[in-house]
């Protein structure tokens, strides 16, 4: 199947307006899911499912946190068992939120948890097939041999969750694709589709429609390409159009987590795409439900509050692979390098070295040298305050066009202009910089005269800007208006935000800025705010948090890999250690080590898939014993929890991949 043919705008309604996509409605112990409801948040327990108190005063923390399903692991017949006690328990104290049972491996299981619980999970990827990390030669008449196969584990599942109105979500995880899939698909967004298709097919045929589906993913480009695929699959085949559950996996812990989760949902609600949410971090599930119900709010009156944006009839983008935008090169960015970081001091007179210190460049007094760290900004916009001291040599500064004008440093410093300045100042032939020129530009400044003007410039950088709420809708529709206009200069995507909570920052800018790069669009990112702050001290706090949430969101979006990337799964009642130290201590040891991708995976049983694309992997096998991966190969099977990560560590070194951390000077 070739996804280069595929109609682009078949997986949503719309490219330019808020339209949620429609679907079926799926009743889930009486908290009904799909487009004629909210979309709904949820989390899962981290407690062992055996622990009956301990999972009851989890679930009620978590409904108290605003979550309305709530998963539960049943990795065996004893804890689908189990699931009985903690519902009667919770029932008990008034609560009446529907449990899922989450199922791996064990069908058993799922068909008493189905008796039990409002919703069962399973995962196609290891419901019905085993996983060797084999790859088989299937012909036509064999591989529909193992769908019979399927079949037969499946249909008495179908038949309890009939009987009973249990609802079921089949949910394909990335790193878990079975390896038949993985023989015949390849570990791609259309096998994940097809794996669920798989399953979905045989609920059909028995008439069986109270489904949920997912495609949850470690990898965000790979993540919302699969639910896009998904969604014109459905419609291709002519399937129900089912309600979809939206999820990053292991996205990880604090802001980075919170970025790569908004990076991969944010960019689907932003098409209307997903009728419930579960952001998965490594820490206490309560603390998971208000970053979901953050990034659902934002849709709540997004019809009423942003402005109409011509719309799109065609698309030059394919939306089910990563293609970047083509661009010429200027200074240091399009072409082939990676995007660049801008940070935002127009607030702040920078007047001594300590000022920088936020965005990455050290000076040290003694030996008189500058050092920069791995979030190191490429460039600071100093709007009319010039910065008053010779800048490192790993940054650059950028001023207001009039301030420029008038600077004695115009060489190694560039303006930033309006577009109808810009081109007044062609026009005029009025000082521009030979090299590189920041010219401001929103859609609506984007007329006839700028696109004949921007064929000629080989020295500008777009900056791409917005007052809509529907942003990103906005800030596409103008890609799509350079691309086929021909277009190829490089563009920065400037999101300015005003003073709403400092804890949706991070979110709200990579949804806006991160969804576009997901697609290829965008040589750049700066993250703003539109009032200033009260004292000096928050607003040099304040740009150093902004620097950091852009080079966040280009790792999420896996455009810029500039630290160390931690794939760790939000800890269940599966999990053999403690994820959320052992994460801290691993993160201590090792977060120097640029663009290294480590797993940290709570238990054998979506370990080594779920870290699919890791470099190293640190997975519990046993109580206290670990084992570690190097990719998809294990290397040590079972070693000591108190040894493990000095093990990590020397295993990183016998790939040549170890560094030893810089000291920090003592004078910074």
């Amino acid at each position: 199947m070739s996804l280069t043919n595929l109609d682009p705008l078949n997986y949503c309604s719309s490219l330019t307006e808020y339209v949620r996509r429609q679907t079926i409605t799926v009743d889930i112990g009486g908290v009904p899911m799909g487009s004629a409801h909210p979309i709904r948040v949820q989390s899962m327990t981290t407690v062992d499912t055996m622990d009956t108190q301990g999972s009851i005063d989890q679930v009620i923390r978590m409904i108290e946190s605003g979550c309305e399903y709530v998963r539960i692991t049943a990795p065996s017949v004893k804890e689908a068992q189990n699931l009985e006690n903690i519902k009667k328990g919770l029932r008990a104290r008034g609560y009446q939120v529907p449990l899922v049972a989450d199922i791996h491996f064990t069908p058993n299981a799922a068909e008493l948890a189905a008796r039990i619980v409002e919703k069962v999970r399973i995962n196609p990827g290891n419901y019905a097939d085993k996983k060797r990390f084999e790859h088989i030669d299937y012909t036509d008449a064999s591989y529909q041999a193992e769908l019979d196969k399927i079949r037969e584990k499946f249909v008495p599942l179908l038949k309890i969750c009939k009987e009973y109105g249990t609802a079921m979500r089949i949910g394909t995880n990335h790193g878990s694709l079975s390896d038949r899939i993985l023989s015949r698909y390849g570990d791609t967004p259309l096998g994940m589709v097809e794996s669920a298709l798989e399953f979905l097919r045989i609920a059909e045929d028995l008439d069986y429609h109270q489904i949920v589906l997912s495609m949850k993913s470690s990898n965000t480009q790979v993540m919302v390409q699969a639910y896009r695929l998904l969604v014109q699959r459905l419609a291709a085949e002519g399937l129900r159009a089912y309600p979809l559950h939206l999820g990053v996996t292991e996205a990880g812990e604090a802001e980075d987590g919170r970025i790569k989760s908004a990076v991969g949902i944010g960019t689907l609600l932003e098409d209307g795409i997903g009728d419930t949410v579960r952001v998965s971090l490594t820490e206490d599930p309560e603390f998971e439900a208000p970053v979901a119900k953050t990034l659902i709010d934002r849709y709540l009156d997004r019809k009423l509050t942003s402005k109409k944006i011509i719309e799109v009839s065609s698309s030059p983008i394919n939306p089910y692979a990563y293609t970047r935008r083509r661009t010429h090169e200027v200074a240091n960015f399009g072409g082939l390098n990676v995007p660049r970081v801008l940070a935002d001091y127009a607030d702040i007179a920078v007047s001594n070295h300590e000022d920088l210190k936020g965005v990455g460049h050290f000076y040290l007094p003694f030996p008189d040298k500058w050092r920069m760290n791995d979030l190191g900004t490429d460039y600071l916009y100093s709007g009319q305050n010039p910065v008053s001291f010779m800048l490192p040599n790993g940054l650059k500064e950028i001023m207001d066009y009039e301030i420029w004008c008038t600077n004695t440093e115009q060489t190694n410093a560039y303006p930033w202009i309006e577009a109808a300045e810009y081109q007044r100042a062609v026009a005029e032939q009025k000082q521009l910089h030979p090299t590189l020129n920041f010219v401001k530009t929103s859609l609506e400044s984007l007329n006839d005269e700028l696109i004949t003007v921007l064929k000629f410039a080989r020295n500008v950088v777009l900056v791409a800007h917005t007052q809509n709420t529907h942003a990103l809708a906005e800030l596409r529709r103008l890609f799509f208006e350079l691309i086929q206009n021909n277009i190829t200069q490089p563009v920065v995507i400037q999101r300015s935000y005003g003073q709403q909570d400092q804890s949706d920052l991070p979110l709200f800018a990579a949804t806006d800025a991160g969804g576009l790069l997901i697609d290829g669009l965008g040589d750049g990112i700066m993250v703003s705010r539109q009032y200033g702050v009260a004292s000096r001290e928050d607003a040099l706090t304040l740009a150093a948090n902004q620097n950091s949430i852009a080079f966040g969101i280009l790792q999420a979006a896996r455009t810029r890999m500039s630290k160390t990337e931690y794939i760790s799964c939000p800890s269940c009642g599966r999990t053999l250690f403690d994820l959320q130290e052992t994460t801290a201590m691993i993160r201590k040891r090792t977060d120097h080590l640029k663009g290294i991708k480590i797993g940290i995976m709570g238990c054998i049983v979506n370990g080594p898939g779920e870290m699919a694309d890791a470099d190293y992997g640190y997975v519990g096998v046993g109580k206290d014993k670990i084992a570690l991966y190097r990719g998809q190969t294990v290397m040590k099977k079972s070693v000591p929890a108190q040894n493990a990560v000095d093990e990590l560590i020397a295993l990183i070194k016998e790939d040549s991949r170890w560094f030893e951390p810089q000291a920090v000077d003592s004078q910074q």
